[in-house]
């Protein structure tokens, strides 16, 4: 599918998706909401794509928010149903069963740190800019942010973050959590290259069995949660790569992981 809003390009398993609204700092709009679930659920069908990266055009920013000019004129029922598509995207993003990485650089505002909090790793550079600003348009985040950030970052500074609306820079968003990793602006691409290298190399079932148990698990009550843990440990033991891992590290040699 041709996407207006949308490059999705690939390098052996590893699926780039970057957001093409450079004039708008990558906002979010309806259409690209749209075609971001597409883009998303095209790579969960796709066993050639084992991890994926979500970028944002230009060195300006990552995704700036949502589309305020389309935001303004929005109807409350509307509103109601664009939030939800963002909610829906997102989940599908953080379900996907594939590591996903965000290349942060410049800002991650609004809808783009909501977006970027769905990631499973966010590699940020040391001038990315974080923030939930929508208090200052007399909103809240829509997209799962107050949630989201609450997970990752603690109700004390979900609070300060929502409730002042002021981005934090790269420094203080990685202490929180919000950035996994925080790079010089020259050495981003390549620290985010060689993750992917990494994971890609990695075997798909016990990624996404991984993804499964701290993304699912971590929802649910501890004994539940372990449950679900020692089930998916079980099926993953059916795999040949499970099988492959193991024997090589008996034979002392690099593991081939097929994705079976």
């Amino acid at each position: 599918m041709a996407f207006r809003n949308l490059i999705s390009s690939g390098r052996g398993a590893v699926r780039t998706v970057t957001i093409n609204r450079p004039d708008k700092l990558n906002a979010l709009n309806r259409e690209t909401i749209t075609e971001l679930q597409i883009a998303f659920d095209q790579a969960r069908h796709d066993d050639s794509v084992r991890v994926v990266v979500l970028a944002g055009a230009g060195e300006k920013a990552f995704v700036a928010g949502a589309d305020i000019a389309e935001l303004s004129a929005i109807s409350p029922i509307d509103a109601q149903a664009f939030s939800r598509a963002g909610q829906r995207m997102m989940r599908t993003i953080e379900l996907l069963g594939k590591p996903v990485i965000a290349r942060i650089q410049g800002f991650a505002l609004g809808g783009g740190l909501e977006i970027a909090m769905c990631c499973h790793l966010r590699v940020g550079s040391e001038k990315a800019r974080l923030g939930l600003p929508e208090i200052g348009l007399g909103l809240l985040p829509g997209f799962g942010g107050t949630q989201r950030l609450l997970r990752l970052a603690g109700r004390p500074a979900a609070l300060e973050m929502c409730l002042l609306g002021q981005p934090i820079d790269a420094h203080r968003a990685h202490q929180l959590g919000l950035l996994s990793r925080m790079v010089a602006s020259d050495k981003l691409d390549d620290e985010i290259n060689a993750l992917a290298d990494q994971l890609a190399a990695s075997a798909p079932h016990a990624m996404a069995g991984i993804l499964d148990a701290i993304l699912i698990g971590g929802e649910c009550p501890a004994a539940e949660a372990m449950d679900f843990e020692s089930k998916t440990f079980a099926l993953i033991c059916t795999t040949d790569d499970m099988r492959e891992g193991t024997r090589a590290f008996l034979e002392r040699r690099k593991p081939v992981f097929t994705g079976k």
